[in-house]
């Protein structure tokens, strides 16, 4: 067991080591406010490009906007904004980031700078992009002001990244459609999903899954039919044996296509017991 005294030892030390901590941040605290407050700017301007050097991101931030109108009339101006914009960006702060790339843009349109902060405001909506469950309209941002930085700058050597990253965003949309298109099958709405999942295959025709959507949307009108009411099966039935035909014309070496063709099996079998059902009974 621990001894009263090295509880004692240990409590000492914790606030000791609290204490050290705190006296640091209000000491980094002063002596920013101590140099924000200092007349001479190309002072400052020294700091903040070493606290930006060292990756001290949030200290050069606030010296560099702090120097930024004393240097807006100057040759240093452009650099500093550049760099300004970077430390919002290292700070994950990347919706200011893109404001401040934007802005760039617009202030600086002959720079030789323009190619690459183009790509990073594209970038800071990729990287703003949530997961596949969550709105995806940063992802359909980032994916559009990627192609149109392709579109721009045609021999840059980013547009191999910008390329992948609109693929990774694909990706990512085809991901969220499937998991909705899935959920509905999964609660047992089978026409909703059936809709769901043609629209995925729509969407996503080169999709490597493509197949497997087809199926899902057989899956789906089928399970559709078994629960519809006798007058509507034979409809719905058909429609299943449409679906499975197209499979097989589109798909016809996919390792599902036995799987699909037994649908149709079952639907055609369907078809004919319903039909014969409807013969026997009297008018």
């Amino acid at each position: 067991m621990i001894s009263s005294q090295s509880r004692s030892a240990h409590l000492i030390f914790l606030w000791a080591t609290l204490l050290t901590a705190m006296l640091m941040v209000s000491g980094c605290g002063k002596g920013i406010s101590k140099l924000l407050k200092n007349p001479d700017y190309s002072y400052k301007l020294r700091m903040a490009e070493q606290f930006f050097v060292k990756k001290q991101y949030s200290k050069a931030q606030q010296v560099y906007e702090d120097v930024m109108p004393y240097y807006k009339t100057t040759p240093e101006f452009q650099d500093i904004y550049y760099k300004y914009a970077y430390c919002a960006y290292h700070l994950q702060d990347f919706m200011n980031a893109e404001n401040l790339f934007k802005s760039f843009l617009e202030i600086f349109p002959n720079s030789t700078k323009v190619e690459e902060v183009d790509f990073m405001r594209a970038f800071c909506y990729y990287k703003q992009s949530p997961k596949a469950e969550l709105d995806q309209t940063n992802t359909i941002r980032a994916m559009g002001m990627m192609q149109t930085f392709i579109n721009t700058h045609p021999g840059s050597p980013r547009n191999k990244e910008a390329n992948e990253i609109i693929d990774i965003c694909r990706a990512k949309l085809e991901t969220k459609d499937f998991k909705s298109a899935q959920l509905y099958y999964d609660l047992g709405q089978f026409r909703a999903a059936g809709v769901a999942f043609s629209a995925l295959l729509n969407n996503f025709p080169e999709s490597q899954q493509a197949d497997a959507y087809k199926l899902m949307i057989i899956k789906s009108y089928f399970r559709y039919a078994e629960m519809s009411v006798e007058e509507k099966k034979v409809e719905r039935f058909e429609q299943v044996v449409n679906e499975c035909y197209e499979f097989t014309d589109r798909f016809p070496d996919s390792k599902l296509r036995k799987e699909a063709e037994n649908f149709l099996q079952l639907s055609q079998s369907s078809i004919k017991n319903l039909n014969n059902e409807q013969t026997k009974t009297p008018a």
